[in-house]
């Protein structure tokens, strides 16, 4: 890092420069993935809204949760694409910041989600007599939008704290912005951007997870417990929301790799891999993890679907055996 200020008005993305020599590749992949990760959410968001039998708070966090899968995917993939289709390998300082913010946003509401999903499955099967009146849909309404509140606010105090210190360079080992990205190009004194960091961050993301943990550790017992149609569900549960859970857990787990390798020189595609795996593998994962487990949102799904005018096409093709499946379900 050089000594003196940088006073550049753009901050070059090495990523960017490593991914020039197959950049329509590149594109093509980014493309295909970007389409992939909206479709599935556009479906699974727009069958919840308009199936009333839907409108329950499980339905309305998988809703969320799908919903900024494709907030963190767009974060990634818009700016990638254009920024190969150009050449372009810079981003100027306001661009990166904002950039930086949605990136801390995606996480933290990707984190705040599944904790308050788990907590709700832990209520439901612990207490399926009372779940009805413990959660309703105006309560879970209102816990997501205080945990977006709360969750803005931290991640915009932790942006504004790196932001106000004096940078050193100009390059980033990445092909997007984060908040530690620029911690790194400081050269200022970041003790309290890195106190926040220690302190409300690291409670925030402690007091996230011992609540997920125990809401599962809860539900696994009731598993042990019940027997027969119960333990089934509650089972399929546990599995589906573990499912999920771990491969966010991945992504974060991958990010952490890659700073504490920040002293080992390692090649600029695996800062990449590491660094945008949390942006593209839950997005992608979460959709079709819990369209195809969640028995109730399959069935919606694929009854929606069967309304649709290339749908008898479809079924000609590939058989009658999914209409059969909706009919016997719709007659149960």
């Amino acid at each position: 890092m050089e000594n003196t200020f940088n006073v550049s008005k753009n901050l070059v993305l090495l990523g960017l420069v490593e991914m020039e020599g197959q950049k329509y590749l590149y594109c093509v992949l980014s493309i295909v993935l970007y389409s992939f990760i909206v479709l599935l959410s556009v479906v699974i968001v727009f069958v919840i809204f308009v199936d009333q039998r839907l409108h329950e708070p499980m339905y309305i966090l998988i809703s969320k949760l799908v919903l900024n899968g494709i907030f963190g995917s767009s974060v990634l993939f818009p700016k990638l694409i254009v920024d190969l289709i150009s050449s372009s390998t810079t981003i100027t300082h306001g661009n990166c910041a904002a950039q930086a913010l949605c990136v801390g946003l995606f996480a933290f509401y990707e984190m705040s989600t599944f904790t308050i999903m788990a907590y709700d499955r832990y209520l439901a099967v612990c207490f399926p007599l009372h779940y009805g009146m413990l959660v309703t849909n105006e309560r879970i309404i209102n816990v997501i939008i205080g945990s977006l509140l709360v969750d803005s606010i931290l991640v915009l105090i932790g942006l504004v704290l790196t932001w106000i210190l004096p940078l050193c360079g100009n390059k980033i080992n990445n092909i997007i912005c984060d908040n530690m990205s620029m911690v790194i190009l400081s050269c200022g004194d970041s003790s309290l951007s890195q106190l926040f960091a220690a302190s409300f961050v690291t409670i925030y993301l402690c007091v996230t997870i011992l609540v997920t943990i125990f809401s599962n550790l809860q539900i696994f017992v009731v598993c042990l417990k019940v027997s027969g149609e119960s333990r089934q569900k509650a089972v399929h549960t546990l599995v589906t929301h573990l499912l999920n859970f771990s491969v966010f857990l991945i992504g974060l787990l991958f990010v952490f790799i890659r700073y504490r390798l920040s002293s080992v020189r390692l090649l600029t595609i695996g800062h990449i891999l590491l660094s945008v795996t949390s942006l593209i593998v839950p997005p992608l994962f979460n959709p079709l993890i819990y369209g195809f487990r969640t028995h109730a949102l399959k069935m919606r799904v694929t009854h929606n679907l069967q309304k649709m005018p290339a749908w008898p096409k479809m079924t000609k093709i590939h058989g009658p055996s999914i209409s059969k499946l909706v009919i016997s379900h719709n007659q149960s």
